[in-house]
């Protein structure tokens, strides 16, 4: 497998970064103020009910990231919860999200969550990722799984990636993906989907991305399925042709994937930049849609990053709502 010269996350978050400083700073205050008032007393972030989750900690984290705002009473905080995590079981999720934080929480000034752990312990869990290896080349979401998953699959190369350690057969983890790729240009979830979606179209772009194995003839074909499926009466993107609405997710993963094509152009900008505004709330934080009520640190991160995309595009500050 070809090096990579900077790993995926850290070319996304520091275009992210560059996108979110030239957003007002009153808004980017409030989400900071909204996303601090979201740590529980463990340390952990929670979704919109329950306790601290590793997945929604992750997004948290990787949210203040972006705004520049990660702290070492935050990360140490945030380091007590890790720390109650680092034994038991876990799907590729939870390892991922484990692992993304663990990189963070000392970047903000926090502990390395990992200093107490095994010296084999990304071995270990490199290991343990490769048990979720399917026949068919891809990840599972379950250990010894039947069939691989695009998402999953995702996740596992950028958890590799962060912890440093190669894809194990790179050649049939690309051919899984390409196997994926539909006539119209984008990719499905599972094999027996014929339909293609923008999140699992993002996926099998990251992981070709990342292997050096994506088709450059393919790129212009992605790139024209996605522009395709922007809500023309709301300017964000949908996550496939059946639905009518558009959402932060798909509009953030969608954005990215064509910024990463080349093919950002395909997109109106400004309309994307309303459509993220629309969705976030007056005192901070976002929801997943115009359809949806409530909002949560997840949707946060992908709303920030919608703007700062849209930023970067159209140049200068961004606006803010009222």
């Amino acid at each position: 497998m070809p090096d990579e010269p900077e790993p995926y996350l850290v070319r996304l978050t520091t275009r992210l970064l560059e996108g979110v400083e030239r957003l007002p700073a009153e808004q980017r205050a409030r989400n900071v103020h909204y996303l601090l008032s979201a740590q529980n007393p463990d340390g952990g972030f929670s979704g919109r009910e329950g306790g601290s989750d590793l997945y929604y900690t992750g997004f948290a984290l990787r949210s203040l990231a972006v705004l520049q705002a990660l702290n070492p009473e935050v990360c140490g905080n945030a380091a007590h919860f890790l720390r109650t995590k680092m034994t038991g079981t876990a799907g590729v999720v939870d390892f991922f999200s484990l692992v993304v934080s663990c990189y963070l929480v000392p970047l903000g000034g926090g502990p390395d969550v990992l200093a107490d752990a095994p010296p084999d312990w990304r071995d270990r869990v490199a290991a343990t990722l490769e048990t979720f290896r399917g026949p068919d080349g891809g990840y599972g979401k379950t250990p010894a799984a039947l069939y691989g998953s695009t998402y999953t699959s995702f996740l596992v190369t950028l958890c590799l990636q962060l912890l440093g350690r190669p894809s194990p057969d790179p050649d049939k983890l690309a051919a899984f993906v390409r196997s994926r790729r539909r006539s119209d240009g984008g990719y499905v979830e599972i094999s027996a989907m014929k339909r293609s979606g923008t999140n699992p179209t993002a996926a099998g772009v990251g992981v070709l991305q990342i292997l050096g194995a994506l088709d450059e003839g393919a790129k212009a074909e992605t790139a024209t399925f996605l522009a395709a499926l922007v809500s023309p009466f709301e300017g964000g993107l949908r996550a496939n042709d059946r639905i009518p609405a558009a959402d932060l997710l798909s509009t953030f993963t969608g954005g990215w994937t064509l910024d990463q094509l080349g093919h950002a152009d395909k997109l109106d900008w400004e309309a994307v930049q309303r459509y993220a505004e629309e969705c976030e709330r007056p005192i901070g934080g976002f929801r997943g849609g115009l359809w949806d009520e409530h909002t949560d640190v997840e949707y946060t991160f992908y709303g920030l990053g919608t703007l700062a995309l849209a930023a970067l595009r159209l140049g200068g500050e961004g606006r803010s709502i009222d």
